[in-house]
């Protein structure tokens, strides 16, 4: 799949790793830096979506979403655990969870960007039998944006790619993505409502550390079982 990444705003916590690992299945191992686990609440808007050597695809091709992840390591290899994936395409919801096995879920969403280039972004989720969570806050740049330095806590937060998934009887899958490196601006954000930690017991407390992203062109493969190299 080919796809272009934009508005897009990386918050970060840091989270008791006890309480971030418990939710994490049998053979993903939480990764922390300097003994803090991270949880990132990453609303952004996804577009250009389509398969390889194929025309976008309707009802898929754009959208908003906006994801709950942690970092983790499987056999070694770092990458990007979902805790959840609210997004407004009911498509692409029903397409991503039996595809990728990924925690995707119904949400009414909107974006607006305003005068002064702050970005308002709202999401409330709506997916029947799961657990409600809501995100409001505009964002916007509050310095120059620049490749993070490899070392840096921002490169450890945003140089991933990989995501992890599991079935409904454990078995764990890699997604590999591909992109140019980051170029990242510190941000500033004022956040009016926040629990998309909610469910999983996550406690955002603190200063976040935040990051605004310029868009950037993606490329992602289906997943394969970890282990044995083959496709889901």
């Amino acid at each position: 799949m080919r796809m272009t990444w934009s508005e897009l705003l990386f918050a970060h916590w840091a989270v008791d790793p006890q309480v971030v690992a418990a939710r994490l299945p049998a053979g993903v191992t939480l990764d922390t830096r300097d003994g803090k686990a991270w949880v990132g609440v990453v609303p952004f808007l996804m577009s250009n979506i389509a398969p390889r050597f194929c025309p976008p695809i309707p009802g898929l091709s754009r959208f908003l979403e906006l994801n709950v992840r942690t970092y983790v390591t499987v056999d070694g290899k770092p990458g990007v655990w979902f805790f959840s994936l609210d997004a407004e395409s009911r498509v692409a919801v029903r397409v991503a969870r039996a595809t990728f096995n990924l925690p995707y879920m119904d949400a009414t969403m909107s974006i607006e960007r305003n005068d002064d280039s702050a970005i308002d972004y709202r999401s409330r989720r709506t997916h029947r039998g799961e657990p409600p969570a809501e995100y409001e806050a505009s964002y916007w740049a509050a310095g120059e944006f620049n490749r993070a330095e490899p070392g840096s806590l921002e490169h450890w937060l945003t140089a991933r790619y990989c995501l992890y998934s599991a079935n409904r009887r454990g078995r764990i899958y890699r997604g590999e993505i591909d992109h140019p490196p980051w170029s990242l601006a510190p941000a500033t954000c004022d956040e009016r409502i926040n629990t998309m930690g909610d469910g999983f017991g996550f406690k955002f407390e603190g200063e976040p550390h935040l990051l605004l992203a310029k868009p950037i062109d993606v490329r992602a493969w289906v997943v394969q079982k970890c282990g044995d190299g083959r496709t889901a």
